[in-house]
């Protein structure tokens, strides 16, 4: 019986370390700044934003570009075709990747570094 409460406990607190360290690794993403540029902390949320297109160049990368919610609904407005400017808070983000083989269908590329 003592031996199935010290596991239970064990457990929790593993379970609880793996969570604390995700946390902190989410954390530690927004810290990151382009020398005299910008900061991930200023595109807080853009793994939720939506896909506007992919893209590979010369170089060998890949790259997707993305909207917040205000862009999109810019764009759907005709922004900036309508000769209206993009409003306050509208962003995009552009993330780039290293190209990989996918290990289970080798001819496919997918994003690895």
């Amino acid at each position: 019986m003592k031996f199935k409460r010290m596991r239970a406990i064990a457990i929790a607190v593993g379970s609880l370390s793996v969570l604390v360290g995700i946390a902190i690794a989410a954390e530690d993403k927004y810290t990151v700044k382009v020398p005299n540029g910008l900061s991930f902390s200023e595109f807080r949320g853009y793994e939720s934003w939506q896909l506007v297109s992919i893209s590979q160049s010369g170089s060998g990368l890949m790259a997707a570009t993305l909207a917040n919610p205000v862009m999109i609904q810019a764009y759907l407005a005709g922004v900036p075709g309508n000769g209206k400017p993009f409003p306050d808070g509208a962003k995009l983000a552009k993330i780039h990747w290293n190209p990989k083989k996918m290990e289970t269908f080798p001819s496919a590329t997918v994003p690895g570094t």
